[in-house]
C-alpha cells in the first residue's frame, strides 16, 4: 500500500468581498422534524435574510389558506450555503434576532452535492448563478482562438470568446440541476432569481456587458500609461455569465429532472428610466469582483486607482437607454419531476 499523500482539490471560488467595511458585500448587495429550506450562494448580505423572510412568509400563507393556524405550522431550517472561503462569520453575526428558522452553514460550491439523497423540500438562489464554476481555460490560452486578449469579459469579445463561456455555463447548469435532483424531495421547489440578457439586445449591449467593458478600460488605460502590465489584464477574465430565459428553458428541459413552473423576466432596477447613480453602483461591482482582481495587484493604490477610473468610464452607463435595462431580471420556479 502506497503511503503517498494528495492533497485534496476543491472546485474555484469567487467570494465577495468579506466583513463590514466600505467595499464589504454586506454593505453594498442592493440586487441576495424542521421543514429544510436550502439557500444557495448566501454570500454576506443583508438581502440573504430579506429573501428568506419573502419566502417564508409566503410558505406560511400558503399553510394557512389550507386551514392550518400558526400553531400547526412545521419549524423551518435554513441553510445557508456559499463557497468554504464565504465570510460565514459576517453572515451569521447579522441574523435577524427575531428570525423565525432555525440556520445553519453549509461551505461548498453548488455546482457539486450538498445534502443527503431527497433531503430538502424548498432550495433557493438569488443572483448567485450567473458565477461560473471557473474560468473557460480557452479563454487564457495564448494558442487558442478564443483567447480573450486585452478583454475581462465576453459580451464585447470575438464569438469563440462567447462559445466558451456558453459552453461552460452550459456545463455548470446541467451539474447543477443533476445535484439538486438528488438532493430535492419528488415533488419539491427550487426558486431561482439571476441576471438576464434581454431579448433581441446584441450580447456586447446588455447592461452586465456595459460595466464590465468599462472595468476592462480602466485596466487597459493603466497598462497603455505603464502602470500595470499587459499580461496583468490578461490574466483576468471574470468567470459570470448572463443567460436568458429561453437558453434557461432549454438547459432544464434538456436536463429533464425538473418542470418549469414558471418563467418571467423583470427589471432589476426599481426606476429605470431615471440615471443610475455611478457612485452606488462602482461600490456595488467592486464589492463583488476586486477580489478577482487583487489577485493580479497587491497595493492597495493599484486596486482604488482602478475603480476611481471605472467610476468615470462607466458613467456613460449612467444614461443608458432604458430599453437596455428591460427584462434583466429572470426569475424561475421548478418542480422536481417523478
Amino acid at each position: 500500500m502506497s503511503n503517498s499523500t494528495t492533497t485534496p482539490t476543491f472546485p474555484k471560488s469567487f467570494p465577495m468581498n468579506g466583513g463590514n467595511g466600505t467595499y464589504s458585500y454586506s454593505q453594498n448587495s442592493k440586487f441576495q422534524v424542521p421543514l429544510p429550506l436550502h439557500y444557495l450562494g448566501c454570500s454576506v448580505g443583508p438581502n440573504t435574510f430579506i429573501s428568506v423572510q419573502t419566502l417564508l412568509e409566503a410558505i406560511e400563507n400558503n399553510y394557512q389558506s389550507k386551514g392550518l393556524t400558526s400553531h400547526s405550522l412545521p419549524e423551518f431550517q435554513v441553510f445557508f450555503n456559499d463557497h468554504f472561503t464565504n465570510d460565514f462569520n459576517t453572515l451569521f453575526t447579522s441574523l435577524p434576532p427575531a428570525k423565525k428558522y432555525l440556520a445553519a452553514g453549509v461551505p461548498g460550491s453548488f455546482y457539486g452535492r450538498l445534502f443527503p439523497e431527497s433531503y430538502l423540500h424548498i432550495v433557493h438562489s438569488s443572483f448567485a448563478l450567473h458565477w461560473l464554476s471557473e474560468i473557460p481555460q480557452e479563454v487564457l490560452d495564448k494558442d487558442s482562438p478564443a483567447w480573450n486578449k486585452g478583454k475581462i469579459f465576453y459580451t464585447s469579445s470575438s464569438d469563440e470568446v462567447a462559445k466558451a463561456y456558453v459552453a461552460q455555463f452550459s456545463k455548470d447548469i446541467n451539474n447543477f440541476l443533476n445535484f439538486r435532483a438528488k438532493e430535492i424531495v419528488v415533488g419539491g421547489m427550487m426558486i431561482l432569481t439571476m441576471p438576464a440578457a434581454p431579448h433581441g439586445i446584441h450580447r456586447s449591449q446588455i447592461a452586465t456587458g456595459w460595466i464590465y467593458d468599462s472595468l476592462g478600460s480602466s485596466l487597459n488605460e493603466m497598462a497603455d500609461e505603464g502602470l500595470i502590465s499587459e499580461a496583468q489584464v490578461d490574466a483576468i477574465n471574470l468567470p459570470m455569465y448572463i443567460t436568458s430565459d429561453k437558453e434557461m428553458e432549454e438547459l432544464i428541459e434538456r436536463n429533464g429532472f425538473f418542470s418549469i413552473e414558471m418563467v418571467k423576466l423583470g427589471e432589476q432596477l426599481v426606476k429605470i428610466d431615471e440615471p443610475v447613480d455611478m457612485g452606488m453602483c462602482t461600490l456595488h461591482i467592486r464589492a463583488a469582483v476586486e477580489g478577482i482582481i487583487r489577485k493580479q495587484f497587491e497595493s492597495n493604490e493599484i486596486i482604488d486607482e482602478i475603480f476611481d477610473r471605472f467610476t468615470k468610464n462607466a458613467a456613460q452607463f449612467s444614461l443608458m437607454d432604458a430599453r437596455y435595462r428591460k427584462g434583466t431580471m429572470l426569475f424561475l420556479a421548478l418542480k422536481r419531476k417523478s
